[in-house]
C-alpha cells in the first residue's frame, strides 16, 4: 500500500511517517517505480511509534523499544547497557510527566465536580474515548444546551 493508505489508517501524516523513515524506525521498501511499498505491519508500527512518540517519548528511546520489542519477538531479547541507562532516565521523565499529569487531571476534575457543569466529569468517565477525540458538532450542540437550559 502506499503511504496515504498508511496515513488514512493511523491518523499519522505522510510527511511524520517519512520522518520515521529517516530516524530508522520504519523501513519499507521500495516498489519497482521507487513508491514506499507499505503492509500491515507497517500500518502497525506507525501506528505504535505514534504512541509512543505522543506520550512524550523521543524518537530516539522509541527507536531503542522497538529494537528491543523486535529482538524478543524473536527470542533474542537483549539490552545493552548504553539502552539501559537510556531507559532508566527515560522512566524517571516518564514518571515525572505522569505525576505532573495526575495532579492536573486532580485539579481539573475536583474544579468540575465544585461547579454546575459537574455531570461533565461523569460524562468523561463514562466515555473516556470521547476525551481522546475532537467535539463533535453534535457533542458541542449538547454542551451548549446543557449550558443554557435550552431545550432546542
Amino acid at each position: 500500500m502506499k503511504i496515504g493508505e498508511v496515513a488514512r489508517r493511523t491518523g499519522v501524516a505522510p510527511r511524520l511517517i517519512r520522518y520515521y523513515e529517516q530516524q530508522e524506525l520504519l523501513v519499507a521498501p521500495r516498489a519497482a517505480n521507487g513508491y514506499r511499498d507499505y503492509g500491515e505491519e507497517h500500518v502497525d508500527r506507525v501506528a505504535h511509534v505514534a504512541r509512543l512518540v505522543r506520550a512524550g517519548l523521543s524518537t530516539r528511546l522509541v527507536k531503542a523499544l522497538v529494537e528491543m520489542e523486535d529482538a524478543a519477538a524473536q527470542d533474542h531479547p537483549t539490552c545493552p547497557r548504553t539502552v539501559a541507562t537510556l531507559l532508566a532516565e527515560a522512566l524517571t521523565g516518564i514518571d515525572e510527566r505522569i505525576s505532573c499529569l495526575t495532579r492536573s487531571r486532580d485539579t481539573i476534575r475536583d474544579f468540575l465536580e465544585r461547579t454546575e457543569h459537574a455531570a461533565l466529569v461523569s460524562e468523561a468517565a463514562a466515555d473516556p474515548a470521547a476525551s481522546y477525540s475532537t467535539p463533535s458538532s453534535t457533542s458541542m450542540a449538547r454542551a451548549r444546551k446543557r449550558s443554557t437550559g435550552s431545550s432546542a
